[in-house]
């Protein structure tokens, strides 16, 4: 499985890890009952702790995208393109709720985080 994991980012590798699988599922690009590869496996073709692969795998667990069997492996658990994009579409409401709660707290107006957003979107 091709993973580009960057050592130089603020974000841990094991959410580097997760993000990646789960944009592959949601995309088609690994259907339901794939399996993925060993958490041994994975970690030697990335070069990372085999437990940063683990905590990867159990977060995916956690959500749903992945289910493990003691002694099989793990497989993606489910590719319905409609709940996982509902999924991400949750996501984007937290992060911005989390913005907008962010600029609320460095003393930004409504009216400012507004124009800002649209600004954004511009781009």
């Amino acid at each position: 499985m091709k993973l580009i994991i960057n050592h130089s980012s603020m974000q841990p590798i094991y959410e580097q890890i997760v993000e990646q699988i789960k944009n592959k599922v949601m995309h088609g690009e690994l259907e339901e009952n794939t399996a993925l590869p060993s958490v041994r496996v994975l970690a030697k073709e990335l070069k990372v702790s085999a437990l940063t692969v683990k905590k990867a795998y159990d977060a995916l667990e956690e959500e749903g995208f992945v289910n493990t069997v003691h002694g099989k492996g793990s497989f993606v658990a489910f590719a319905n393109q409609e709940l996982l994009l509902e999924e991400k579409k949750k996501e984007v409401e937290a992060d911005l709720e989390r913005a907008i709660r962010k600029g609320r707290s460095c003393g930004m107006t409504d009216p400012e985080i507004r124009t800002l957003f649209e600004i954004i979107l511009e781009d």
